[in-house]
């Protein structure tokens, strides 16, 4: 892996990329045409903010997706008999996402995964964040961009439909220096992928690690664990963590362990295993260091299957790692979309990223995005 790379892509354009994902990854097994954006009233904030879902379709695949935190609030694809199902964990009403959500479906940001005591020194200057969890800030503070009402713009470009989303972070916001403009762009394509486009600048030297938190579940939300889900990550290497679950700094290797997921196995194969990582994270929430590094177009590095559906999931990316959470913390408090407690191990989650607490360890690839540069970050998720 290529450590010297920085989290800034220049040179690589979305439209370059979506051209050379969709070249590699092939035909989805497409159902139906496209289906412009169509906006409906979701919900009111306390302050009367008003939230709106999206619904849209392409290729065979439908999305719900909400003004509030970019939420995925549903994502259905068909089994291998054309059935539909929703894979992804959700609620049904705005009150819930504000009240209890664990990040179900939600944009990230600034920074994505923990950062160690809410800490980091940029050029000099030390700057406290927002601390949510425990001694730590979590993916970017107590209102990070999972709690911000984005303005959405749908479209429609070729056969592609989609939504460009907006928000500005203002300068000191949840503890971040500069006023950080970022763009997100969901699009669905003609073959039924779902293609993210993070892009964002700063007026002031600041660190910026978006990704998005979809819990999945192929067999269908509220259809019970994904421990017999069959999972491929193209990682020889993971980044082990403390009682914080904050990175040592080390880069492990996964050959002997319960993070060896080079070759196919459920991901409950090895979950039960006395490991002192699994311990910490009560099962795996940890970053995978992919062999490929960061790279100028989206490279497959996951696949995950439910048999019983026959529904396949491939990830690609230009990030240089993935949080696999094997949804451990779900505890039968929250009720879902479709009527169901969602339990531990009812979903998982693949968070293509950089690594979490970058900015305190210099041995990992920068997060530092400086006035003049463009972050930028593209994920597609292919479903078979």
């Amino acid at each position: 892996m290529d450590m010297s790379r920085r989290t800034v892509i220049a040179g690589a354009t979305a439209a370059g990329i979506a051209a050379a994902t969709v070249g590699a990854a092939g035909p989805a097994q497409a159902k139906g045409g496209s289906q412009k954006p169509v906006k409906k009233l979701f919900g009111k904030l306390a302050d009367g903010t008003r939230v709106y879902n999206w619904s849209l379709a392409n290729g065979g695949t439908r999305m719900k997706v909400l003004s509030y935190g970019g939420i995925v609030q549903s994502l259905e694809i068909p089994d291998r008999r054309g059935r539909y199902a929703n894979v992804s964990l959700g609620f049904d009403t705005i009150e819930d996402y504000v009240a209890k959500s664990p990040y179900f479906g939600a944009l990230i940001g600034r920074y994505g995964n923990r950062i160690d005591k809410g800490r980091f020194t940029l050029d000099g200057t030390s700057h406290q964040l927002s601390v949510n969890d425990g001694a730590n800030s979590l993916h970017g503070g107590a209102q990070g961009f999972d709690k911000r009402v984005w303005d959405v713009e749908p479209f429609t470009k070729g056969s592609d439909v989609g939504l460009h989303l907006h928000y500005t972070s203002v300068d000191g916001e949840m503890g971040y220096p500069g006023t950080l403009k970022a763009k997100v762009t969901y699009t669905l394509t003609a073959h039924g992928d779902w293609r993210i486009d993070y892009e964002a600048t700063t007026d002031k030297a600041t660190v910026v690690n978006l990704t998005s938190h979809v819990y999945w579940n192929l067999a269908g939300e509220g259809n019970g664990t994904v421990y017999d889900h069959e999972l491929k990550i193209a990682a020889s290497r993971y980044t082990p963590v403390d009682s914080g679950l904050i990175p040592t700094g080390e880069l492990e290797s996964v050959t002997g362990s319960p993070f060896d997921f080079r070759r196919t196995k459920t991901v409950g194969e090895d979950i039960r295993e006395a490991h002192q990582q699994l311990l910490y994270g009560q099962g795996f929430d940890h970053n995978w260091v992919l062999d490929k590094g960061i790279t100028a177009v989206p490279e497959q590095i996951a696949t995950l299957k439910d048999p019983s559906s026959g529904r396949t999931l491939q990830i690609a990316t230009t990030e240089p790692g993935v949080q696999f959470y094997s949804g451990n913390f779900l505890d039968g408090t929250f009720v879902g979309s479709g009527g169901r407690i969602y339990r531990q191990g009812d979903a998982l989650c693949l968070e293509t990223q950089h690594f979490p607490d970058s900015p305190n360890q210099p041995g990992f690839p920068s997060t530092v995005l400086r006035p003049g540069q463009v972050y930028r970050s593209t994920t597609v998720h292919s479903f078979n």
